[in-house]
């Protein structure tokens, strides 16, 4: 597979009016940008413009192929300010980058919830209840990153004010619980059955050896969304096993610093550094494999629209399968040396050891023969 499969320009010509979509015609019109990267090192301070009919700043941020699957967009409230109450027939999931404040959600029945945030708090607007967030300080902005599916939805109806206006409680979705974002504990497997987290950055995980490195993982699947999330972690001077699956997963580190390996099936892996606030978005079925290098436990929060998953029969993501079985997870057994000499060589640049031994060894209890 080529790296960027980039043609002549005079073949470009040919489908230019094809790149362009109702959906970024629809960004254009908001007066907005769209950063095309798939690496962002630092949402914190990525360059936002004024968004006049939210009453914020915003940026959207994607790459080439979630323009038809997901997005993503950064959003900033002034101090003491709301954001312009709207309702949308696309689902969203949120996270609070820096700031504190709270939100309102509501439908046509009248029924109302509000519910309080602050930095690290995870949760998503229920589909096409009205909504609005405020800043609760008077001094300090407040920023978050969203996640959408409107993209298609876009694309297939061509119609703002449809998307934005139409009037329907999906009741099965959200009904006015006094407690539908209240954090709660209730666990099934790896899922945590919850509508809101309020603090992404101390939850604690559950083991998933299957991942490697003896690290964490917690999934959601907050207001019954299309749009999956999930939290990994794993421990000082290790790194989890490289995966590939579809596209428009945003991956964004909450803790520790590293870098993550990226490639493309046939290429050579290529380093992107990354610290607390780096969004990164593999490529559709790229390789991706994430390296602890600090002094603490890393951790990242990933969101990503189930819609184009890639599971087997037993409904398993084949991200988690060995690729000796038809998976698409590699095997420490079937990295390259490459792979470990420049982790040991990036952590003896800060006086560190690699920590993998044991992560090693555990894998040949379950590793699947050779084909």
């Amino acid at each position: 597979m080529a790296k960027d499969a980039l043609v002549s320009e005079e073949t470009a010509k040919k489908f230019a009016k094809e790149k362009e979509t109702p959906y970024t015609r629809w960004v254009k019109n908001e007066g907005l940008d769209i950063i095309d990267a798939m690496y962002v090192p630092d949402l914190y301070n990525v360059e936002l413009k004024p968004w006049k009919s939210r009453n914020g700043h915003g940026v959207f941020i994607n790459h080439d192929a979630s323009r038809t699957t997901n997005d993503s967009y950064v959003c900033e409230i002034d101090p003491g300010q709301k954001l312009t109450a709207q309702r949308q027939l696309f689902e969203e999931t949120i996270m609070i980058l820096s700031g504190r404040g709270s939100t309102t959600v509501w439908n046509d029945a009248g029924k109302k919830v509000s519910f309080e945030w602050q930095a690290g708090s995870l949760f998503a607007v229920p589909l096409n209840t009205w909504f609005q967030h405020y800043n609760g300080s008077g001094k300090d902005k407040a920023r978050f990153i969203s996640v959408t599916n409107l993209p298609p939805i876009m694309n297939i109806y061509e119609d703002p004010d449809f998307i934005f206006n139409t009037g329907y409680d999906f009741k099965g979705r959200f009904s006015g619980e006094a407690d539908y974002f209240a954090a709660k504990k209730e666990m099934s497997g790896l899922l945590l059955e919850t509508n809101f987290v309020s603090d992404a950055v101390n939850l604690p995980l559950i083991e998933a050896k299957e991942r490697g490195a003896g690290g964490g993982h917690i999934r959601f699947n907050f207001a019954k969304s299309s749009l999956n999330s999930h939290i990994s972690e794993f421990p000082v001077g290790t790194y989890k096993k490289a995966h590939a699956h579809g596209p428009g997963a945003y991956v964004i580190t909450l803790a520790g610093e590293g870098y993550c390996l990226l490639w493309a099936e046939g290429e050579e892996p290529k380093p992107y550094y990354w610290k607390r606030g780096t969004l990164i978005t593999p490529p559709t079925m790229w390789y991706h494999q994430w390296f602890n290098t600090g002094t603490d436990s890393a951790r990242y929060l990933a969101y990503k629209y189930e819609g184009v998953a890639i599971r087997n029969s037993q409904g398993v993501p084949k991200a988690w399968i060995s690729r000796r079985i038809g998976g698409h997870q590699i095997d420490y057994a079937d990295e390259s040396q490459k792979v470990r000499t420049m982790f040991a060589d990036a952590l003896a640049a800060k006086g560190l050891k690699p920590k993998m031994e044991a992560a090693y060894e555990a894998e040949k209890a379950n590793l699947p023969p050779l084909s």
